[in-house]
């Protein structure tokens, strides 16, 4: 491989395939990037075997050819150099020579050939969208996902595709969130897959909004995701996703409009002083006042009143107040929508502004 390339145009395709490639690796060529050169121009390849990222950078020409090196060294090699920097790689035996002005390096390399692929099959499902409405889909529900639950199918989060409805569901089976887009073609009828939990992030951070057209492609075990930069793939987690709908309660006679903001604050401030492994706190909720109070083993109190336009039934129910705040942080608009019915009944946040958009708090005791 004898090729020079700008170090800018090379630093954001290692940036993205960063995430997925592991420093230690049981197999060692998983910590390389794999890079290839042909007459389209180059592409840099990273995987964990689970995920695997391809960057393509147009505009550079040199003899077909291709090389694994490691990732990490790579791309530190690149953020050290000027912004205008230019590489020039050589490969020389084992080695590859990076050069740029007066700095010099040598790293190894491992046979591309042994450089492991996810093998797809044929797609069953395909739809076009923007990134923005993708992006959302993951921003409004990934953080309700679980995180090493032994209920595999809960370390990731649900698609569910419906004609020209595309639906993103997340719990960990203390909070759910749930959102939905509309796509402008079918996308498939009644169709479920879980994406697990890495992948999910990966996309967080390599989705740019803006009203380029992304490519979603799904198989019976992958997911495939394409922009014109990128291609995106990832294993989908084989099992049954449980049925959300029938934990959503309907009948919930308490329904509040409250700013948002004054919501947040009193709870932060009531959740300073809750138990730092239950994050418990009481929310009250009588005629024309909402009231928080919070405990700790220590035997402190935090309580904090919000006066609000409200007159019916009076409740007092137990919440994790971190669920309560991830959620206000994630709905649009200056108002929440607050709806509980007792201690044994999950509440419900939405917001007029994103009526797609839904949260549910399973209720605790405190």
């Amino acid at each position: 491989m004898n090729v020079e390339i700008k170090r800018n145009d090379l630093l954001k395709p290692l940036s993205d395939i960063g995430g997925v490639v592991e420093r230690r690796q049981t197999l060692p060529i998983l910590s390389n990037v794999y890079i290839a050169l042909d007459e389209t121009g180059m592409a840099l390849t990273g995987t964990d075997l689970e995920v695997e990222i391809v960057s393509k950078i147009t505009g550079v020409k040199g003899e077909a050819s291709e090389i694994t090196v490691a990732a990490r060294k790579l791309l530190d090699i690149c953020r050290a150099l000027p912004e205008e920097a230019t590489l020039a790689f050589k490969l020389e035996g084992d080695r590859v020579k990076i050069q740029s002005g007066r700095s010099r390096f040598s790293l190894q390399t491992l046979p591309a050939e042994d450089f492991p692929r996810i093998e797809t099959s044929e797609w069953n499902y395909e739809f076009n969208v923007s990134p923005t409405k993708l992006k959302h889909l993951f921003e409004k529900t990934a953080f309700s996902m679980a995180q090493q639950d032994v209920r595999y199918y809960l370390n990731g989060l649900l698609l569910e595709l419906t004609g020209k409805t595309v639906c993103a569901v997340a719990t960990d089976g203390h909070r759910l969130a749930k959102t939905e887009i509309l796509l402008d073609q079918d996308g498939a009828t009644n169709h479920q897959i879980i994406v697990p939990r890495k992948a999910v992030q990966e996309l967080l951070r390599l989705l740019e909004e803006g009203d380029q057209v992304v490519k979603v492609q799904i198989s019976e075990n992958h997911l495939r995701i394409s922009t014109e930069a990128t291609i995106f793939t990832t294993k989908i987690i084989d099992g049954r996703y449980p049925d959300y709908e029938k934990v959503i309660p309907t009948d919930l006679p308490i329904k509040l409009e409250l700013n948002k903001q004054n919501l947040h604050d009193i709870l932060t401030r009531a959740a300073i002083l809750t138990n730092e492994k239950f994050r418990g706190v009481s929310i009250a909720i009588g005629n024309g006042q909402l009231a928080v109070t919070a405990h700790n083993p220590e035997q402190e109190e935090a309580k904090d009143e919000m006066a609000i336009d409200y007159t019916g039934p009076t409740a007092e129910v137990g919440f994790n107040v971190s669920y309560i705040i991830d959620a206000i942080n994630s709905l649009a608009g200056n108002e929440v929508s607050l709806q509980l019915k007792d201690q044994n009944t999950s509440c419900v946040l939405s917001s007029k502004e994103d009526p797609k958009t839904l949260y549910l708090v399973m209720p605790m005791r405190i």
